[in-house]
């Protein structure tokens, strides 16, 4: 039976904060809130809890998960950002965009794309995911929560609550999204390339 916290959008209790960002610490599979719809995530070297969440997905080891951060410095250390690309991202973020970069040697290469050794990166305009990611100090492991017989993600904590209660180990209610997910630009070979349309406007790319 998983957890349940309701945590304020605006002004995050930090007691409940501290103890969603332990129980990642321990391994648990977490659905939370972002800037575009509701995402699934674990502690990003926890090979356990990122399988966990392929199961619950039912996507393959070429699904590009994204590792949610809280600015910029953050993605270099997991990125190869160019000056080009550093341009583009600082103009979008914090946003509803996640990024397909060439990702460093930090990060563990089961999360990679096996051929095109990417990753997905992202820093979102939420109050909860910042607080989140401010008390772990590092990136989460993430993916938009779009289960297998879905076309689009959930935007209902009580509902995702009742689906989930027996795959995840906790839901934060952060209030109701739109069913929208991210925008995905690919920033590789110096080019831009909208790979999805979502919430982020793409007018001037």
């Amino acid at each position: 039976m998983s957890q349940f916290f309701q945590i304020h959008p605006d002004n995050p209790q930090g007691r409940l904060i501290h103890q969603a960002v332990e129980m990642v610490r321990q391994g648990a599979v977490i659905v939370y809130p972002t800037d575009s719809a509701y995402a699934i995530g674990c502690h990003l070297g926890d090979k356990k809890a990122l399988d966990r969440i392929r199961r619950i997905r039912q996507v393959d080891d070429k699904h590009n998960f994204t590792l949610v951060c809280r600015d910029l410095s953050e993605i270099s250390t997991y990125a190869k950002v160019g000056n080009q690309a550093y341009r583009f991202i600082n103009a979008h973020t914090p946003g509803p965009y996640t990024f397909i970069i060439e990702a460093t040697r930090e990060v563990p290469r089961r999360l990679l794309h096996p051929k095109r050794r990417t990753i997905g990166i992202r820093v979102p305009d939420n109050r909860i995911v910042m607080a989140l990611l401010s008390a772990l100090n590092e990136p989460l492991m993430s993916s938009t929560l779009i289960l297998p017989d879905e076309e689009m993600p959930m935007t209902d904590a009580e509902a995702i609550r009742h689906r989930l209660e027996h795959e995840v180990d906790l839901v934060i209610d952060g209030g109701h999204f739109g069913a929208e997910p991210t925008t995905v630009v690919g920033l590789q070979n110096a080019e831009v390339e909208i790979l999805r349309i979502g919430k982020g406007a793409v007018d001037g790319f």
